[in-house]
């Protein structure tokens, strides 16, 4: 028997006895279908190939005989493409190890799927507040960085994506400020080619500052409507005479329509929790320069992160990403906050050095990797401590609307002077 897992092990080992042919022949793309079924993809001009025909017969049939149900039978499996390099031009192909020129194309049922990184967006600095698991407090340090970024004289644009779970706007804006619509309105809308209608009335401007502005894009307007039937057709790509876009596709352009509006400083991005695909395109797909990986001390957390690191490993994009990635220390208790924290610190470091840091040898200066103490480094978690007057999201607009700066800094502090640090850096690149 041989199931998912063992797919792509036992196609390297079928395929290394035909390495120089394959080389010829390459390049070969491995697609596994919906059902995780294989079949192999390769130049039309092959098909009349004697020697090319002998080898792929030879590798479909072991295919045939040692994958099982994860397998076509041999006169099915291959693919002859007219226009071989059009074969990756809708989908993510990733390198088998070990076998030059092999790819593999995996066929998801979603369009996001970890392993297309976005070049980061060409504007202001985009920050995406992203877990593993909900109920970190990621959403309440996402309103305090908000308000604290706008005392300080920044114009801020928030915008909730965690779509299936929202309530952010609550947390910055009344139920009198709150506006018509929302970014699920919007992605509804644009599918019938009406967005400009809500584009107007899905922006509110919080009153919890005066030096600078904050504005909100909630995920749903002040009345949520039919929003099941609604979020049910928020993912849909939309089809026109220009081309296919994705849903992701269209939201960018939704970004960058109001960033333009707007003319924030900053945008902060509140991301779904967890490894679905509306967190892949708000951590992949919109051009953010900094994602923040909130993490509290326990298995669920770092082997959540390891499977992440892992696939972007594997498909050869953890280069294009992991320069974007800072962990975020949240909830960090009262009571043994000490030992607690030095616990999530020595994980946080073996997550990191095992799967993202390249190997160097001592003292040298090459490759991508930090010192375990380096208080900069992007395992070193920025700390957000644990506070009873803001556990609860429900209560954070009171909450800010007569708070002492002192107290959001000594809670949230770390957090908002790291991304201050780095979006400042980022911004001054780009002026030069």
């Amino acid at each position: 028997m041989t199931t998912f897992d063992e797919i792509l092990p036992k196609v390297t080992k079928i395929l290394l006895p035909y390495s120089e042919e394959v080389k010829r022949i390459a390049p070969i793309y491995i697609n596994r279908d919906l059902n995780g079924r294989v079949r192999l993809i390769v130049a039309e001009k092959w098909e009349e190939d004697a020697q090319a025909h002998t080898t792929l017969d030879s590798i479909t049939q072991a295919m045939f005989e040692q994958l099982g149900a994860h397998a076509f039978p041999a006169n099915q499996a291959i693919f002859f493409e007219e226009d071989i390099d059009a074969v990756k031009t809708d989908c993510f192909a990733a390198p088998l190890e070990e076998i030059a020129g092999v790819f593999v194309i995996d066929r998801l049922t979603t369009e996001s799927n970890w392993s297309t990184i976005s070049p980061i967006a060409a504007g202001v600095p985009r920050v995406v507040f992203f877990s593993i698991k909900g109920g970190v407090g990621r959403s309440t340090a996402m309103a305090a960085t908000a308000w604290s970024l706008a005392q300080s004289g920044k114009r801020v644009l928030v915008l909730d994506l965690d779509l299936e779970s929202p309530g952010l706007s609550s947390s910055l804006l009344p139920s009198d400020r709150r506006p018509t619509f929302g970014i699920t309105d919007w992605l509804v809308e644009d599918l019938a080619n009406n967005g400009k209608a809500v584009l107007d009335h899905m922006v509110a401007t919080s009153s919890l500052t005066h030096d600078g502005d904050i504005y909100v894009v909630p995920a749903h307007g002040k009345d949520a409507g039919e929003y099941v039937s609604k979020l049910g057709r928020a993912w849909m790509p939309k089809v026109t005479t220009d081309g296919r876009q994705s849903w992701f596709q269209r939201l960018q352009g939704l970004i960058n329509t109001l960033e333009e509006r707007i003319k924030p400083d900053i945008i902060l991005i509140d991301s779904r929790a967890g490894i679905d695909e509306v967190s892949s395109a708000c951590v992949t797909d919109l051009g953010a320069s900094l994602v923040l990986l909130f993490a509290i001390e326990g298995e669920q957390t770092w082997s959540g992160y390891r499977i992440l690191f892992q696939h972007w490993l594997k498909t050869g994009v953890v280069r294009e990403i992991r320069e974007r990635l800072q962990l975020v220390g949240a909830l960090i208790p009262e009571l043994d906050s000490a030992a607690y924290f030095s616990s999530l610190q020595e994980d946080a470091w073996n997550l990191f050095i095992e799967e993202l840091y390249d190997e160097t040898a001592m003292g040298a200066n090459d490759g991508w990797s930090f010192d375990k103490i380096d208080e900069e480094a992007p395992h070193s978690p920025w700390p957000i401590r644990w506070h009873r007057g803001f556990a609860a999201l429900r209560s954070m607009h009171g909450r800010l609307n007569g708070i002492d700066p002192k107290e959001i800094n000594n809670i949230f502090g770390d957090l908002i002077a790291g991304i201050t640090r780095i979006t400042t850096r980022q911004d001054t690149n780009n002026d030069e």
